[in-house]
């Protein structure tokens, strides 16, 4: 199975560097997919990662954050069948607090324009992938300074911020935001979904 891999806000190509690796040894095709996510936005990303999916062939997404929004967003709008599975890495498909908390610090500019993506969300809609979500557990990060994340986060985005109503399977790892693209559990439990459409219990 071939996938791309989306990063997040202020990362670039290179932050997915040990998540593909893991997934290159327990047998996959990787390719990296990068954007100015401030700059051009999750906007101007959409259109160039169609044309990607249909290019490169791939079958699978795996999105960390906003990566995660900009994968689902895109089949939303430019339905790819070739893509089967999605697994998104402690993305906010629900809304992030933290990003609306900036926005009202005045400090939106960056988020810059990705902003409206990651303070609404995505909707759900039939006739998508199999999506499959991995959330941080561990609370280490900047995101609780701009707004309370109730109950368990990653310390950017809160668990209940993950749940989305469109997923098929759910699980939880013990790592922050950023944790989440360096940890052995969480590169073994995308391995799994990408797999077998279910995660390890």
């Amino acid at each position: 199975m071939k996938a791309l891999l989306l990063h997040g806000l202020w990362n670039s190509r290179h932050w997915l560097a040990p998540l593909a690796w893991r997934l290159r040894r327990a047998g996959f095709e990787v390719e990296l997919f990068g954007y100015a996510s401030l700059f051009a936005g999750a906007e101007a990303a959409m259109p160039r990662l169609a044309e990607r999916i249909a290019a490169s062939g791939a079958q699978a997404l795996v999105g960390h954050s906003l990566g995660g929004l900009v994968a689902l967003e895109t089949l939303h709008q430019w339905p790819a069948p070739a893509v089967s599975r999605v697994v998104c890495l402690g993305s906010p498909l629900l809304g992030s607090a933290v990003a609306g908390g900036l926005r009202r610090f005045g400090a939106g500019v960056a988020l810059g324009r990705s902003a409206g993506l990651l303070c609404r969300g995505v909707p759900v809609w039939d006739g998508r992938p199999a999506v499959g979500m991995v959330a941080g557990t561990v609370a280490r990060g900047f995101g609780r300074w701009f707004a309370p994340l109730d109950g368990v986060s990653d310390g950017t985005v809160a668990l209940a911020e993950t749940r989305w109503p469109g997923l098929a399977a759910h699980c939880e790892v013990a790592a922050s935001h950023s944790g989440l693209l360096v940890s052995p559990e969480a590169a073994a439990q995308v391995a799994a979904f990408l797999r077998d459409g279910h995660f390890l219990r």
